[in-house]
C-alpha cells in the first residue's frame, strides 16, 4: 500500500498546488509571483506513517480567507482574519501597498486641481480603503484542496481509517 498512496498523495498534492495556481492568477492576485512561486507540498511516506504538508508565502492564508475590515466585514463574513486587532505583523499592510503602487506605477489624480498625486498619497488611500474595507475571499488554496480530496480514492480513506481504528484499539 506504502507505493499506492504515495502514487495518490502525489496526484494530490500536485492537482492542489497546479489549481491554487491556475485560481491565484485568474483571481489577478499574481502580481509578484511570490505567492504563485511559493505555493508547494511535501510528501513523506514511510511503513507506518505519511506526512502532507503544503507550502505558501505567510501572506496567502490572507488572500485564501480574506479579511474583515475595520468598519466592514462584507468583502470576507466568514474569514477568521480581521484588521486592527493588533495582533498582525506592524507595518506588513502599509509596505506591501506601497511597494505595489510603486511597481504598478499607480496614481490617482487630485479632483481639484487634476495632477498627478505622488505614489505615497495613492498608496495612503488605497491603504486606508482596505483597512476600512477588508480584502475579499478568494478561496485560491482552500476549493482546490477540497475538490481534490472529494476526488482522493476511497480506499485511501478507508485504509486509512481502518489503520487509525487499529491504532486506537493497540493504544488502548
Amino acid at each position: 500500500m506504502p507505493n499506492e498512496l504515495e502514487k495518490y498523495l502525489n496526484e494530490f498534492g500536485k492537482s492542489v498546488v497546479k489549481q491554487s495556481r491556475t485560481r491565484l492568477s485568474k483571481s489577478k492576485k499574481n502580481d509578484s509571483k511570490k505567492l504563485y512561486n511559493s505555493l508547494s507540498y511535501d510528501l513523506n511516506v514511510s511503513k507506518n506513517s505519511f506526512s502532507l504538508s503544503f507550502n505558501m508565502e505567510d501572506y496567502g492564508t490572507f488572500i485564501d480567507k480574506g479579511v474583515k475590515g475595520v468598519s466592514s466585514s462584507a468583502k470576507a463574513p466568514k474569514s477568521p482574519y480581521k484588521f486592527g486587532t493588533g495582533t498582525g505583523k506592524k507595518g506588513g499592510l502599509t509596505n506591501g501597498i506601497d511597494k505595489w503602487v510603486t511597481r504598478k506605477r499607480i496614481q490617482f489624480k487630485d479632483r481639484k486641481s487634476g495632477r498627478f498625486m505622488s505614489y505615497k498619497s495613492t498608496a495612503f488611500l488605497i491603504r486606508n480603503s482596505i483597512w476600512n474595507k477588508g480584502l475579499e475571499t478568494t478561496n485560491f488554496f482552500s476549493k482546490p484542496f477540497e475538490n481534490a480530496f472529494k476526488k482522493l480514492p476511497d480506499i485511501i480513506i478507508e485504509k486509512f481509517a481502518l489503520d487509525l481504528d487499529d491504532f486506537l484499539d493497540f493504544t488502548k
